[in-house]
């Protein structure tokens, strides 16, 4: 086997694999804070799409600096979502949150077909286009900026939550909500802090994927089901753990597709997951 080969099927897996780290990451920390999955959490991943396309195609103003627009969008989208939908099934039973989420998943999908249509869009010509070339592997600039912006972001949340008094309120909530409560934290915002820092790091991901991805309402359906994998291979609300899993689903899915037939490279995935799930229920780096 060619090395030179093997190691850019490592590279390109190791690239996608930060980006499923950078969804899982925002989709455990709602998870942990609230224990609710959001189904929606590849929608707004689309939505931050169009959204980085209709900046970069009615003022054309590329996705590096429609960045922090789109994820600004994203945590406001976020935020409303907890105060309009959320909050009222937050106490409700389990398969009423499911379907919350579920039923805002659809809702967002469709609008987004009926809105744009299912055609394919593209972002040609951004600033990020082109590829570098280290020792031998060639690697495209808006793949290893969407990476980097990966690591970025997880070591910024990261640090907001371990060095802050507000990301120590999030994480206090996260523990107890009652004993939160009656340290003084106000619960209420820091749930709409984490939907809106959640949905946040969504919208980052899909601007950065927006730059060499394909644009279309059923987007978000390509990379939220592995997102869910990584989640729950981490340890859900696991900080540290989704951003391992993603890593190691994008790993397995390249790697493990080169390896054995492309067409196979899920199977290996939910394979991995169920073989984890069976041994370690609570995930690799998830408390027993």
């Amino acid at each position: 086997m060619d090395l030179t080969i093997l190691a850019q099927t490592v590279a390109s897996g190791l690239l996608i694999g930060l980006v499923f780290s950078l969804l899982a990451v925002g989709l455990t920390l709602i998870f942990g804070v609230m224990d609710i999955v959001n189904f929606a959490h590849g929608e707004f991943l689309m939505l931050a799409m169009y959204v980085t396309y209709w900046l970069w195609v009615l003022w054309g103003m590329d996705p590096l600096f429609s960045l922090p627009i789109s994820a600004l969008v994203m945590f406001i989208l976020g935020a409303l979502t907890y105060l309009l939908v959320i909050r009222y099934v937050l106490d409700a039973p389990m398969l009423a949150q499911i379907f919350s989420t579920f039923g805002l998943m659809i809702f967002l999908r469709f609008l987004a077909q009926v809105l744009w249509t299912e055609d394919y869009r593209r972002i040609r010509g951004s600033l990020l286009e082109g590829r570098i070339e280290i020792a031998g592997v060639f690697l495209g600039r808006p793949e290893v900026a969407a990476a980097l912006g990966g690591i970025i972001t997880t070591a910024i949340l990261y640090w907001f939550l371990k060095g802050t008094r507000l990301g120590w309120a999030l994480e206090a909530t996260a523990e107890d909500r009652t004993v939160a409560a009656l340290m003084g934290i106000n619960t209420e915002w820091m749930f709409t802090l984490a939907w809106g820092i959640g949905s946040a790091c969504a919208g980052i991901a899909g601007t950065l994927l927006a730059t060499f991805y394909p644009i279309f309402p059923e987007a978000g359906a390509v990379f939220v089901l592995v997102t869910y994998v990584a989640v729950a291979l981490g340890g859900f609300g696991n900080i540290t753990g989704a951003f391992v899993g993603g890593i190691l689903i994008g790993l397995l899915q390249v790697v493990g597709g080169f390896l054995w037939e492309p067409r196979f490279k899920d199977v290996l995935v939910y394979g991995v997951y169920l073989l984890v799930v069976l041994v370690r229920p609570q995930g690799l780096l998830g408390r027993r």
